[in-house]
C-alpha cells in the first residue's frame, strides 16, 4: 500500500516506518514533517498516484492536523474511497474523537504509538473498502 506519514516528530516517523515495513503493510512510505508540504504533494498528486493510507499527526506548528484536513476539503470528492486518513495522536481528549465525524475522509483514530495490531486493524479496514468499490 502507497502510505505518506505527516508528522513533525522524526524519531516517531522513524519507528512507524520501521513497523510499517517490518509489518509489510506499505510498498512506498513518503514522510512529511509538515502538513503543508503534504498538501502541496497531495495537490501534485491529484488524481492519479494518490496514497491510499496517510497517518497524519495531529500536533504540528504552523499548519496541524486539523488544519490540513480543512485544506482537503475541496478535493474530498477526489479523495473519498482512494485515500484513507488514519488520525495519529497523543491526546486522549474527546474532542478529538468527537471531532474526527466533521471530517469524511477520516477512517479512524489511533493512539500513538503505532504497534502490530493497530496496523493489522488499519489493513484490514483499507482491505474492506477496496472490495467494497468494486
Amino acid at each position: 500500500m502507497d502510505t505518506l506519514l505527516i508528522d513533525d516528530d522524526s524519531i516517531g516517523v522513524f519507528l512507524t516506518e520501521r513497523l510499517l515495513k517490518r509489518e509489510g503493510f506499505a510498498e512506498n512510505i513518503s514522510a512529511y514533517p509538515s502538513a503543508e508540504e503534504a498538501l502541496a504533494f497531495l495537490r501534485d498528486a491529484l488524481p492519479e498516484e494518490l496514497p491510499q493510507v496517510i497517518f497524519l499527526d495531529l500536533n504540528m506548528p504552523v499548519m496541524d492536523g486539523w488544519d490540513f484536513l480543512e485544506a482537503l476539503k475541496p478535493y474530498e470528492n477526489q479523495l473519498l474511497g482512494h485515500c484513507h486518513i488514519f488520525i495519529l495522536t497523543s491526546s486522549l481528549a474527546h474532542s478529538d474523537t468527537d471531532r474526527i465525524h466533521e471530517f469524511p475522509l477520516v477512517a479512524g483514530l489511533i493512539h500513538k504509538p503505532l504497534d502490530s495490531i493497530q496496523i493489522q486493524s488499519v489493513r484490514a479496514q483499507v482491505e474492506a473498502a477496496s472490495y467494497g468499490e468494486e
